[in-house]
């Protein structure tokens, strides 16, 4: 056992001029607590649903649009071998492209999500990635681009297949997409 060592007299002199004049605290007979902090209110969440309702009440989705709003989470074109999509899943194709639809509304991804395509398959890419978000900004908070993307890949004869992508790339708020080969000029 190690031994304290008291203060010098040096040393207890210093302090007790230190403190000379200091009132000792007074000890209160009960403990008090502060009342809670009220939680934070999200207001920007708040605002973004506000928008994104206000932005469904004004074009409001076509009859087909809303029956084919589907929750599968991968689609093969018909008359393709099932190793192609297990291939994808897998991640044998490499990821060559990718866009992001976080902040726009349906008009805006829809338009951006065609123009990716066209894009891609006019430069030869052949697997993208598209993240549609998880719907975390919308009214329910109901991930209505991941539906409508899926609807509108699905509809594209450029696509082959395409699935969620795995939780490190996006997860359920991602899809992986595998395009036909471009046809080469003849």
């Amino acid at each position: 056992m190690t031994q304290q060592q008291l203060p010098s007299s040096e040393d207890l002199a210093a302090f007790l001029a230190a403190v000379d004049g200091a009132t000792p605290l007074s000890k209160p007979d009960r403990v008090s607590f502060e009342a809670p902090k009220p939680s934070p209110r999200p207001r920007q969440l708040e605002r973004d649903e506000a928008a994104v309702l206000a932005e469904l009440l004004q074009a409001p989705l076509a009859i087909d649009d809303w029956l084919d709003l589907g929750d599968a989470d991968s689609f093969l074109r018909s008359g393709l071998p099932r190793t192609l999509l297990r291939d994808l899943r897998r991640g044998r194709w490499s990821i060559q492209e990718h866009v992001d639809l976080h902040g726009m509304n349906r008009h805006e991804a829809h338009q951006q999500v065609s123009l990716f395509l066209a894009e891609s398959l006019a430069s030869g890419r052949r697997c993208l990635r598209i993240v549609h978000g998880r719907g975390h900004g919308s009214p329910g908070r109901e991930a209505i681009l991941r539906q409508l993307v899926k609807v509108w890949l699905g509809r594209s004869k450029d696509v082959l297949a395409f699935c969620h992508a795995p939780p490190c790339d996006g997860g359920d708020g991602a899809l992986w997409v595998l395009l036909k080969a471009a046809s080469k000029p003849r």
